[in-house]
C-alpha cells in the first residue's frame, strides 16, 4: 500500500537549491551592481578611476553619459560612464 507523495515534499530540493543560488550568487551580484551604479552616479572632478579596459586616469569633466579622463600630461580621452570599473584607493598618509 504505497501512498501518494506530497508534491511539495518532492519540490523541496529544487526550492532549497534555488535559495542557495540566490544567497550565494544572485544577491551578492546585485549588491555589487548597485554599488557600481552609485559610484558612477557620484563621479566628480579629480576622482581617480580605472576603466574596464585598464586605463588609469583622473576625471576632468563629467557629462551625461560620458566622462573626460586625463591619462597623461596634455592627453585627455572621453569614455562612457558604464566603462568605469572602479575608483583608485586613496593612499594612506
Amino acid at each position: 500500500m504505497g501512498g501518494a507523495q506530497n508534491p511539495i515534499v518532492s519540490l523541496m530540493p529544487v526550492i532549497f537549491i534555488f535559495i542557495i543560488f540566490y544567497f550565494l550568487l544572485i544577491r551578492p551580484q546585485k549588491k555589487a551592481q548597485d554599488a557600481l551604479k552609485k559610484m558612477i552616479a557620484a563621479l566628480k572632478k579629480n576622482d581617480e578611476v580605472i576603466t574596464t579596459g585598464g586605463i588609469h586616469g583622473t576625471v576632468v569633466n563629467v557629462k551625461d553619459t560620458a566622462v573626460t579622463l586625463k591619462v597623461d600630461d596634455n592627453v585627455k580621452i572621453d569614455v562612457e560612464k558604464n566603462c568605469i570599473a572602479r575608483m583608485k584607493r586613496a593612499a594612506n598618509v
